[in-house]
């Protein structure tokens, strides 16, 4: 299932960097690829190695896809992986704070990756552009964290074989 929803997440992403320029909706930044890594993690609870193996391939293929970047966004998942089980491990994980989870790892995705790009001069960066990326990247991938996360819970308790907190 989590497969599923990370191949789903990958194609909506390419879709919605190609068309929202577009049809001028500039206001949403999608990373829905980064948030469908966090919201899969209780699809994995007792397994945490098999999902940073699955994170890192995921990371790989978006960079394959969508950068000229390999490994880049292969790491960054992984680092954010590594602290989203930190997390988990730590709170327990509900409707509330699964928002929190969502808005610390977009925050630190836009902020590792802004100062990445800066400390190897690939683009000018400064607190604006990081202001406008993360003020335009909220309110879509925090609606689309939700959504799934609601969506996994209610099929873990359809099926008995889909554990989750």
């Amino acid at each position: 299932m989590s497969i599923i929803i990370l191949i789903i997440s990958i194609l909506l992403d390419g879709i919605l960097n190609n068309s929202l320029p577009y049809i001028n909706l500039s206001l949403f930044t999608p990373l829905l690829t980064l948030i469908s890594v966090i919201i899969i993690y209780p699809l994995y609870k007792k397994e945490d190695k098999k999902y940073l193996i699955t994170i890192f391939i995921t990371g790989i293929v978006y960079d394959l896809l969508y950068t000229n970047m390999l490994f880049y966004n292969g790491i960054i998942f992984l680092v954010l992986g590594l602290l989203n089980i930190f997390i988990n491990k730590k709170v327990q994980v509900n409707y509330l704070t699964i928002i929190f989870i969502l808005l610390l790892n977009i925050t630190l995705y836009v902020l590792l990756n802004s100062l990445l790009l800066f400390s190897c001069n690939i683009i000018e960066m400064s607190i604006e552009k990081i202001i406008y990326i993360l003020t335009h990247s909220i309110v879509l991938n925090l609606v689309y964290g939700y959504l799934l996360f609601v969506i996994i819970k209610r099929l873990s308790k359809n099926k008995k074989s889909i554990k989750l907190n």
